[in-house]
């Protein structure tokens, strides 16, 4: 079961840009897994190193009119996942507000919600799990709860990411409408991906896991290809990790 479209990337050129937006000149790291350590989530540099994130392939396994919350887990076996994703404009670092940061990735056992089965194994399937998104703030950051994502055959761990603009909230819960400003992927260091998958609820999954390295849509492009910056919540890997990265997108 993998993603149906396996063409490369868009080729798109690099721009980097250094802003400040308070006293501090201090750059925002991203896209480098850090060393586990039992240190929570920190909130966003005041300066950030802009890059234009790369578009990727949706997938199979998108659903439309997802709802509008922080927190995706439903409950899910798996260990706590903190996404920290700063959205900005690639040319000038500028934040961008209220823009909508949709995420949908499959659970430790590698089956996403509305499709479960499709690798291998039984479970309820109440097509909402581990699918929704928030709005950012007027410092460009959305802030969303989930767990740490199993793997499917044919694909490492990852997560998809939409970000939106002009969307309208609806009475359901929802949203609609708006312009689609970038679809990527966020990754995971194989490091830390590797004594994920040694504990029990990950090591359930009866497929067999590819790497980083040998998957077909990443492509070694660190923070510009999605690769999440990770930070342990406590001391043991259970305690889960908080995932950082900014997302430069065309405005």
């Amino acid at each position: 079961m993998t993603d149906t479209s396996k063409a490369p990337p868009t080729a798109i050129g690099r721009r980097t840009v250094l802003i400040a937006t308070g006293a501090t000149a201090a750059a925002l790291t991203v896209g480098a897994a850090a060393p586990e350590a039992p240190t929570a989530a920190q909130a966003p540099a005041a300066a950030a190193v802009c890059t234009l994130t790369k578009e990727m392939t949706e997938g199979p396994y998108y659903l439309d009119g997802q709802l509008v919350r922080a927190d995706v887990s439903e409950d899910k076996t798996g260990i706590p996942l903190e996404l920290t994703l700063t959205v900005v404009d690639d040319s000038t670092c500028a934040p961008l507000n209220k823009a909508l940061v949709e995420i949908w990735h499959c659970d430790a056992l590698g089956e996403y919600s509305g499709f479960v089965g499709n690798n291998g194994h039984d479970e309820p399937d109440n097509g909402t799990f581990l699918r929704g998104g928030v709005l950012t703030g007027p410092d460009g950051v959305a802030r969303i709860t989930t767990v740490y994502p199993g793997w499917y055959r044919g694909r490492c761990v990852h997560i998809h990411v939409k970000v939106h603009t002009d969307v309208t909230l609806t009475a359901d819960g929802s949203f609609t409408g708006g312009q689609e400003l970038h679809t990527g992927q966020l990754f995971f260091s194989e490091t830390i991906t590797t004594r994920v998958a040694a504990l029990a609820a990950y090591a359930a999954n009866t497929v067999p896991r590819t790497t980083l390295a040998q998957d077909g849509i990443y492509d070694d492009g660190g923070a510009a290809s999605g690769l999440l910056t990770l930070t342990a919540l406590g001391s043991s890997t259970s305690a889960g990790y908080a995932g950082t990265l900014a997302l430069g997108v065309e405005s």
